[in-house]
C-alpha cells in the first residue's frame, strides 16, 4: 500500500464507508460463505448411536446410519464436503495397523453409505495410522522410532482402500516424508486419477489436538509424542518448504493445522504459492471457544463467525470446522 497516495484528514474520513450496513457491505474485503466449509465428523460402530464427546460440546460420535443423516443435513445446508474420522474399537488396534486398509472398516463403510445416499456431497477421508495403531502414532513404531518408508507403504494401501470405497478427497495427515508422491503415483496406477489429495502439508506438533484424540479414542493409546514427524511450532519457513514439496509431488490442495494460532502460515502459503489453501480449526480451538460461550463469557454466534472469517482474511479457500452446521445456519439467516 502506498500511504503517500492517501488524502489527509478531513478529506480522508475512514468512518464514511462504515456509516451504514449497505456501505460496509460494498467495501467488505473478504466474505465467508457456506461453500467455504468442510464438516469433520466422527464415526463409530453400532446402529442409531449418537454419543457426545465431553471435551467438545455439541460434537457427537455417530454410527454409520447417523453419519448418513448428518451428511444429508450438511447437503441440505449447502455444505460441500464432510470429513470422516473413525472411532476404532480398541480390539482392532494392532502393531501392523491392518484395519487401516480393511475394505469394511468404519471409514470405508461410512464412505460407501454416504455416497449411496447423498452422492453430491464430497467425502473426505483421513490417511494416517493413528486410529488403528496400538501405539497411537501416525506411523509404525520400531524400537521406539516412528519409521517413515514402511509407513508410507501402508498409507498407500489405506488410501487405495478409501478410493475404492468412493472417497472424493483424501487427506494425508501423517506428515511422513514422500507420502504425497507415493499416494499420487498409486492413485494414478490404480485408476483413481480424479481423486483429490488435500495434503496436511504444514501440520504442527500442537497442544490443541487433545479433544480430537478423545473423540477418536487415541489419547490413551499414544506412547510419547509426535514431535519427530509433526512440525515445530516455532518454525515458519519450514512450512513453505513442505508445501512446495507436497505441491511438486502432486498435492491438489494444501492444509495448515491448527488454524487460528497459525494464521500467519496460512497467509504466507497463499501469497507464496496461490494454490488452494485450507486450514483446520482444530478440536482445541473449538473447545476453547465453546467453553467460553457456554460460560456466557463470549457471544457464541459472533465469535464463531469472526473466527471463521479470520481464515478467509488470511487467504484460506476453505476451513475444516466443527462449527460448520451452525455457521451454515447462521449464514442462511444473514
Amino acid at each position: 500500500m502506498h500511504t503517500s497516495a492517501l488524502a489527509s484528514f478531513p478529506n480522508a474520513r475512514f468512518r464514511r464507508i462504515r456509516t451504514s450496513p449497505a456501505t460496509r457491505a460494498l467495501t467488505r474485503e473478504n466474505t465467508l460463505t457456506v461453500e467455504d466449509l468442510i464438516w469433520p465428523v466422527f464415526v463409530c460402530d453400532g446402529e442409531n448411536v449418537e454419543t457426545p464427546v465431553p471435551s467438545m460440546p455439541g460434537v457427537l460420535r455417530r454410527s454409520v446410519d447417523r453419519i448418513v443423516e448428518a451428511a444429508k443435513e450438511a447437503a441440505d445446508l449447502g455444505i460441500p464436503a464432510i470429513c470422516l474420522f473413525p472411532y476404532t474399537d480398541p480390539s482392532l488396534k494392532t502393531e501392523d495397523c491392518a484395519e487401516a486398509w480393511n475394505p469394511n472398516n468404519l471409514s470405508n463403510r461410512a464412505t460407501r453409505a454416504i455416497k449411496a445416499a447423498v452422492p453430491n456431497i464430497a467425502v473426505m477421508t483421513d490417511v494416517a495410522l493413528d486410529p488403528y495403531n496400538i501405539n497411537g502414532h501416525d506411523g509404525f513404531v520400531e524400537g521406539g522410532v516412528i519409521v517413515n518408508d514402511r509407513t508410507v507403504e501402508a498409507l498407500v494401501k489405506q488410501a487405495i482402500s478409501q478410493a475404492e470405497a468412493g472417497a472424493d478427497i483424501i487427506g494425508p495427515s501423517d506428515m511422513m516424508d514422500g507420502r504425497i508422491g507415493a499416494l499420487r503415483h498409486a492413485l494414478e496406477q490404480n485408476g483413481f486419477s480424479n481423486v483429490i489429495l488435500l495434503s496436511y502439508a504444514a501440520k504442527y506438533a500442537s497442544g490443541f489436538y487433545g479433544p480430537f484424540r478423545d473423540a477418536v479414542g487415541a489419547s490413551g493409546a499414544l506412547k510419547g509424542d509426535k514431535s519427530t514427524y509433526q512440525m515445530d511450532p516455532a518454525n515458519s519457513d519450514e512450512a513453505l518448504r513442505l508445501v512446495a514439496r507436497d505441491l511438486s509431488e502432486g498435492a491438489d490442495m494444501v492444509m495448515i493445522k491448527p488454524g487460528m494460532p497459525y494464521l500467519d502460515i496460512c497467509r504466507r502459503v497463499k501469497d507464496q504459492f496461490g494454490a488452494p489453501t485450507y486450514a483446520y480449526q482444530v478440536s482445541g480451538e473449538y473447545a476453547m471457544l465453546q467453553a467460553a460461550i457456554q460460560n456466557g463469557w463470549l457471544d457464541g454466534d459472533k465469535v464463531m463467525m469472526e473466527s471463521l472469517l479470520a481464515f478467509k482474511r488470511a487467504g484460506c479457500d476453505g476451513i475444516l470446522t466443527y462449527f460448520a452446521p451452525e455457521a451454515a445456519k447462521k449464514l442462511a439467516r444473514s
